[in-house]
């Protein structure tokens, strides 16, 4: 009996440390991180400089389209507004902060790629959108894409729409890099830049604000997703069934009115096709 009893005291600390949830523990990864449908807190990545979409007033608030659907996502969540953290998340930092647990989700402009997909899991749509390109005032010649032959135009970093003009449309535009598209409308704005083309919600809402014409010669889906860490399907599922939600209850059209309503876009207000959470 001597003999048995620390053998059988092994194998039941062995027994209780294997029974021990996997959220709870420490591998040696570290601690398991849970779904985000299950947080108390949410911190949402938004853009700062984006009129319409994602803009950071003087208070340090945030306002705009995508801030007014992650606040109405996280709501479905169970997280009210005072429970929410925004801040801005640039595009050249989006993959990282979510890989990093700097941001829990991200909704900004966010467009579903294959090569994205890789490193993020994305919820959604919540919109579709298509690419048109914003010319400096003045600059005549240019009424379709391919005129930006020889122009130069706006590559922010980390973005991908400038590549679908001169890589997938073929057109020997000349990019010039900037950090964000606010910059670049600064650019456009001094004469330093002859065209930005990119998404149509996010162009609209520059025009509305300063200088320059769209051209209205929409190419593209661009297919904005909310991205939450790599292999959360249940928080994928959860927000999901959010932005259904959104459009069922007309809060979706609402708030494309209330943002976009006087841009003369033709807003889709149905519930997009979803990608799937993988």
């Amino acid at each position: 009996m001597r003999a048995t009893r620390p053998a059988a005291a092994a194998l039941a600390a062995v027994l209780a440390v294997l029974a021990v949830p996997a959220v709870a523990g420490c591998g040696i990864g570290g601690p398991q991180r849970r779904t985000i449908a299950d947080n108390h807190r949410l911190v949402i990545g938004v853009k700062e400089d984006q009129p319409g979409l994602g803009v950071k007033r003087p208070d340090g608030t945030y306002a705009g389209f995508d801030v007014d659907v992650a606040t109405y996502i996280a709501g479905r969540l169970g997280v009210p507004p005072e429970r929410i953290e925004f801040t801005t998340t640039n595009s050249s930092v989006r993959e990282e902060a979510l890989a990093a647990g700097r941001v829990d989700m991200i909704v900004a402009t966010y467009s579903i790629t294959a090569a994205r997909k890789r490193k993020v899991t994305f919820a959604g749509p919540y919109y579709v959108a298509h690419q048109d390109t914003l010319v400096r005032p003045g600059l005549p010649g240019v009424d379709d894409v391919r005129d930006l032959a020889g122009r130069e135009i706006c590559a922010v970093t980390g973005s991908n729409s400038w590549r679908r003009v001169i890589e997938e449309r073929g057109v020997a535009a000349v990019p010039v890099r900037y950090p964000t598209y606010g910059a670049c409308m600064e650019a456009l704005a001094r004469g330093d830049l002859d065209a930005v083309s990119t998404d149509d919600l996010i162009l609209a809402g520059f025009a509305g604000d300063g200088p320059g014409r769209i051209i209205n010669d929409p190419f593209t889906d661009e297919k904005y997703g909310v991205g939450i860490r790599k292999g959360d399907v249940a928080g994928c599922a959860a927000v999901n069934r959010a932005i259904t939600r959104m459009y069922q209850d007309g809060t979706a059209e609402r708030l494309l009115r209330e943002w976009f309503g006087e841009s003369g876009l033709e807003l889709t207000t149905s519930v997009p096709q979803f990608e799937g959470c993988t």
